[in-house]
């Protein structure tokens, strides 16, 4: 936990699945892929199953039943506890009404596409919308699937805002890329750039360059 009781994102998956019903852990991980959850939390098998053992160390998860077919494996069933319901509900609130301060890589190359030239920075932008309209597509099917299914939307929220916040940074994408072309925004490798116009410090990592 983080020192404000927060669980791990793949605790709270984890907790969040033995909630619904007793599940051994590759019954997790199936459950994850199938519904693609795995695009809220990074992880492996491996990572899940430690993350089973340290919630079970912590009491929060229980031994529900252990299960055996023919020559299988034995499968440990595991169930959520009173104190695991308790450690999920408080990280839940905790994450809904958080504004954590977050260092999304895409902000950070935009700081500095400055360093590249701008038809360089065109052609990746270019990249990258291709493969953010890709996911926007996959996300609408999965939506669209959920609805014709009959799944309560509240159980894909996370679909909804990751779909609208798509649309947004393709929207903006697309008009930087615009303006890029057509030359209505200034950039360092322009002929007729104004050198005043390049903020203190970058004048001095040009000359060491």
């Amino acid at each position: 936990m983080s020192a404000n009781g927060t669980l791990p994102p793949l605790a709270v998956l984890v907790l969040g699945l033995v909630a619904e019903r007793p599940m051994h852990p590759y019954e997790m991980f199936q459950t994850t892929i199938e519904r693609r959850e795995d695009r809220l939390v990074k992880f492996r098998p491996g990572t899940l199953y430690h993350t089973v053992d340290r919630l079970a160390g912590k009491e929060l998860i229980e031994v529900h039943d252990v299960e055996r077919e023919g020559n299988r494996p034995e499968r440990t069933i595991y169930r959520i506890t009173a104190g695991g319901r308790a450690a999920l509900a408080r990280s839940l609130e905790e994450l809904l009404a958080g504004h954590p301060t977050e260092y999304p890589q895409l902000y950070l190359a935009l700081s500095e596409a400055h360093g590249l030239p701008r038809a360089r920075v065109i052609e990746l932008l270019a990249t990258r919308l291709t493969q953010m309209r890709a996911e926007l597509q996959t996300l609408r099917a999965g939506a669209a699937d959920a609805d014709a299914a009959g799944k309560a939307e509240m159980f894909y929220l996370d679909i909804g805002c990751r779909i609208t916040t798509l649309v947004a940074q393709i929207g903006w994408l697309d008009d930087l890329v615009k303006r890029l072309t057509t030359h209505t925004i200034a950039w360092l490798d322009d002929p007729d750039f104004r050198a005043a116009a390049v903020p203190t410090g970058l004048h001095e990592k040009d000359t060491k360059a």
